[in-house]
């Protein structure tokens, strides 16, 4: 997908972080946005902002989660534009622990929104654009910790390396159908974002209990998570990098050669090679 003026794309996870930032790259480009987020009025905030500022967005709270509402999403989206060329399924969660002690919440909500959450969003829009026969594009965020061997936060490495997979599996679907949609699988590192806090969105019926799981190692990872991702870089650069990778047809989406955290996948692809033990660093303890 080369053309993004007057094109409509689709983001989840649109209210804060990378999701927010992507939508005003995208906005600047001219594309007509359909926005979800499970933080209704912080959602709404920036549809109205890119609206005062002359553009055409959509603010829809979703939980992508629950595969109805994101049925729901799919279709406000044709009846406001008759059509999706981008669709950035980015909305995401993080949980802390040990992974033989984190309670059943914590893989639950992970897997709800970081898998199931993209799922939903395949089946709801990908057979339309499909359909359509236009050329469009995927993309699906996942994270460096997808390709690197973290832990002390299993739920969420094991629900990104379950979308890096099924990114992949896309790509190769697409291809071997000659379609003319792209697919982007998203890693990012370590981006000022709010996912260290994402327990503010969690679910009443998915809540630990009590001390459920407590654990050092939990308490210090989650710690660590909000203090690397309080100084991380602008989410901006990041979607620029997407919008570079949705221009190239790029399904890899990294960090940059260089990076700490892509010597840290480096090491991991070369002890898979030699058969090594993992050694298991974590660059700027988290994401």
């Amino acid at each position: 997908m080369k053309d993004f003026g007057g094109r409509v794309a689709v983001v989840t996870g649109a209210a804060s972080g990378i999701g927010r930032a992507l939508a005003g790259a995208l906005a600047e480009l001219d594309m007509k946005l359909v926005l979800a987020d499970v933080e209704a009025s912080a959602l709404n905030e920036v549809a109205e902002g890119l609206a005062q500022a002359g553009r055409s967005a959509v603010a829809v709270p979703t939980d992508v989660s629950q595969a109805d509402a994101v049925t729901a999403l799919a279709e406000r989206a044709y009846e406001e534009f008759g059509a999706v060329h981008l669709l950035c399924n980015n909305a995401g969660v993080f949980a802390a622990g040990l992974s033989y002690d984190a309670p059943q919440s914590d893989y639950d909500w992970c897997f709800g929104v970081n898998v199931w959450g993209i799922l939903n969003g395949l089946r709801s829009f990908v057979p339309r654009m499909l359909e359509a026969g236009e050329p469009g594009h995927i993309v699906n965020t996942a994270s460096m910790a997808a390709l690197t061997s973290v832990p002390f936060s299993a739920p969420y490495a094991m629900s990104k390396a379950a979308v890096l997979s099924l990114s992949e599996s896309l790509y190769l679907e697409m291809q071997a159908r000659s379609a003319s949609l792209g697919v982007s699988v998203v890693c990012p590192e370590l981006f000022d974002t709010r996912i260290g806090w994402a327990e503010r969105n969690r679910p009443a019926h998915l809540e630990r209990k009590d001390e459920e799981g407590a654990s050092p190692e939990r308490e210090g990872t989650e710690q660590a998570i909000k203090a690397a991702t309080a100084t991380g870089q602008e989410p901006g650069v990041l979607a620029q990098r997407i919008i570079e990778g949705v221009r190239d047809n790029q399904l890899y989406v990294l960090a940059p050669e260089g990076d700490p955290w892509r010597d840290a996948c480096n090491a991991r692809l070369d002890d898979l090679r030699a058969g090594r033990n993992p050694g298991g660093a974590v660059p700027g303890g988290g994401e």
